[in-house]
């Protein structure tokens, strides 16, 4: 029989997927969520015990839409859309498109600001609590429910459905960059979880790099599309690494780089390239690309002292010209400091700070100016940063890696 862990994680596969079939169904995303969310307790609670039934998704998408009719039949409002699901039964796994890759373009739409569809997203598609969402984003968990709440709110007011644009009609650009900006963000929560025990959420990395599979397929031409996937795969490539035995965390310059998934490293580098020359079009150098230029350098240093570091602050550069974001700036700096001494990459922070680039109080501000600190020499400034980090930091592991260097600074400094 199937345990519960093992029933958690076929629930948290199977929910964007009988999600995206309701919604699609009905046109009503918040009550069909709901649905689905009664749906999910239902089989967290009988599964277990009973075992997994022989369809799994069916059972799910069953028990959704019965948990719908009684919603819609409460509100007398909805008597059409209850009569639209009753025609369209719902017993079975219904073969055809992936619901889940159908419901990651529905979530972005155009009703919402694309900072409200890739947080609705996030939370359908993605699985993320909206602690982890406000996270990625850098807002109060409270501002980003009150988001994601407003945001259900217009698509149910919205006179455009859950109809899909086609590729070069009106509305598609805005909504590609939203589904790429959501499975960036689930590529990132799962590759360095904001909060919890563990470093890594390989459900989450999987998933992404399994959704960026898709819409590559579906739009091969669309360079940004492959550049995401490329630099998904190269980013993955160096997870085996991250951690030692213990499951601590190891940063870059120190991992073990035969432990790199070098097919991955393959795959990434040709699907990079491929985006160049005869490849797929692009208007310019976008922000995927420039990211997995970075990646693909990282990936093809043997060593860590064959970094090309120079090449990596120029490409940052050329990002944070495109994007204009503080996490960048953040790169940057380690990547010039690298180049070109670690008085650089502070100056950089130093500018950063005096702008108000990022949130007070976050921690990834404090560990790379601790680092760059520390590489300077300033052992007392870097204890300070590094013990700031290690307190503002809601990953475990990143806080026990904080805490540890901070102790063996001051060991050292005592010795």
């Amino acid at each position: 029989m199937t345990t519960g862990p093992a029933v958690e994680e076929l629930l948290r596969t199977l929910a964007p997927q009988v999600l995206g079939v309701l919604v699609r169904r009905t046109g009503d995303f918040a009550a069909s969520e709901d649905a689905v969310q009664e749906a999910l307790i239902a089989a967290a609670l009988h599964w277990p015990a009973e075992g997994v039934p022989e369809q799994p998704r069916g059972w799910l998408l069953t028990t959704a839409s019965r948990r719908y009719t009684d919603l819609v039949r409460s509100e007398r409002a909805r008597h059409r859309r209850e009569e639209k699901v009753a025609r369209e039964p719902a017993a079975g796994d219904a073969p055809g498109a992936d619901d889940s890759l159908m419901l990651l373009f529905m979530c972005c739409h155009p009703a919402l600001t694309p900072s409200s569809a890739v947080a609705l997203t996030l939370r359908a598609v993605g699985g993320l609590s909206t602690a982890e969402i406000a996270g990625a984003h850098l807002v109060p968990e409270a501002t980003m429910a009150q988001r994601i709440s407003r945001a259900k709110q217009r698509v149910r007011a919205s006179d455009h459905g859950f109809g899909l644009p086609g590729p070069g009609t009106e509305g598609w650009a805005p909504r590609l960059r939203s589904v790429l900006h959501v499975l960036y963000l689930m590529f990132n929560e799962g590759h360095t979880a904001t909060r919890g025990a563990a470093l890594h959420r390989a459900d989450l990395s999987e998933e992404a790099v399994r959704l960026a599979r898709g819409v590559h397929q579906a739009l091969p031409d669309d360079a940004e599309a492959t550049a995401l996937l490329a630099l998904m795969l190269l980013t993955e490539a160096r997870r085996p690494a991250r951690t030692d035995a213990a499951g601590e965390l190891v940063p870059l310059t120190e991992q073990d780089r035969t432990l790199w998934d070098r097919r991955l490293i393959e795959e990434g580098t040709g699907l990079l390239a491929s985006t160049f020359g005869d490849g797929p079009r692009s208007d310019g150098p976008g922000e995927y690309r420039l990211q997995a230029a970075v990646a693909a350098l990282h990936g093809g240093a043997v060593r860590a002292e064959d970094t090309d570091w120079p090449q990596i602050a120029a490409l940052y550069g050329l990002l944070e010209q495109l994007t204009g974001s503080p996490v960048v700036t953040l790169n940057r700096a380690v990547a010039v400091a690298m180049a070109d001494g670690p008085a650089a990459g502070i100056a950089l922070l130093d500018a950063l700070d005096a702008e108000g680039g990022l949130p007070a109080g976050h921690h990834r501000g404090h560990a790379v100016r601790a680092h760059l600190l520390e590489l300077e020499g300033d052992i007392p400034a870097a204890l300070v940063h590094y013990r700031a980090a290690a307190a503002r930091t809601t990953s475990l592991p990143e806080q026990r890696y904080l805490t540890a260097r901070a102790a063996r600074l001051h060991q050292g400094e005592q010795g």
